[in-house]
């Protein structure tokens, strides 16, 4: 097999429709066959004895196509029109879809979340949701220059890079479904027309739209754009998401 060549990519940051990730680092040359096999963190400080996460392999670079997760889900309860979704993955993933459907839909009609989403699985819809290789992340996300590390949202989809997915990064010590929230949150409210943010203060939780894939600024890591929200109350997303 031949040798993969690192190369060092830095990351474009554009003003409008960038949902960008980490500061890029060295990843693997042209796409090929090769897998890269990762696994999340384990949570910092003791607890109670869990089964180590599993191995997962990311392949550089899956089939290029989509498949819609097919099924549906109900918007949470409350006012306003929901906002109609679906659900891509691409094909060649080692990730169960139906699965990763069911963790988006609970993040994005999470109390704290942006507002109701209903899932559907054919159009009209306002976001498409895709699970998406680090090569075809390149292409999709151009022209953004994500290194195959970084997700995007590109005007049609929010592009939620598989590699990411599966590993999350330090800032999150090791919470990778705390991460996940985030770039889900992150991308999709980039969707929703939000642009990026910076950290208010030290020691303050961190918005929703800052990178916080790159840095938390001193702030703490937050996934929600409400974090102080409870079922029940109120939003504006709730009223014009």
């Amino acid at each position: 097999m031949p040798r993969a060549v690192p190369f060092l990519l830095f990351v474009l940051l554009l003003a409008a429709g960038c949902g960008a990730e980490p500061a890029v680092r060295s990843v693997p040359g042209p796409p090929g066959p090769s897998r890269r096999s990762v696994a999340p963190a384990p949570p910092p400080g003791p607890g109670p004895a869990e089964r180590p996460p599993p191995v997962v392999q990311v392949p550089f670079a899956a089939s290029g196509r989509y498949a819609v997760v097919p099924g549906t889900a109900p918007a949470r309860p409350g006012p306003g029109s929901p906002v109609r979704y679906l659900v891509e993955v691409e094909r060649g993933l080692p990730f169960a879809p139906r699965e990763f459907a069911a963790q988006v839909h609970r993040i994005l009609n999470d109390a704290r979340g942006w507002a109701r989403f209903q899932r559907v699985d054919h159009g009209p819809v306002r976001v498409r949701v895709a699970l998406t290789s680090p090569g075809t992340t390149i292409r999709q996300c151009r022209p953004l220059r994500t290194g195959g590390e970084l997700s995007c949202w590109n005007g049609t989809r929010s592009i939620i890079n598989a590699l990411r997915w599966a590993v999350g990064v330090p800032q999150y010590g090791g919470d990778l479904t705390a991460y996940r929230g985030y770039l889900i949150s992150h991308e999709v409210g980039h969707a929703l027309g939000h642009g990026h943010l910076s950290c208010p203060g030290p020691g303050r939780p961190a918005p929703v739209m800052a990178q916080q894939s790159k840095s938390l600024g001193r702030c703490r890591p937050n996934p929600w754009p409400f974090p102080g929200r409870t079922p029940g109350t109120p939003r504006p997303a709730d009223r014009r998401p």
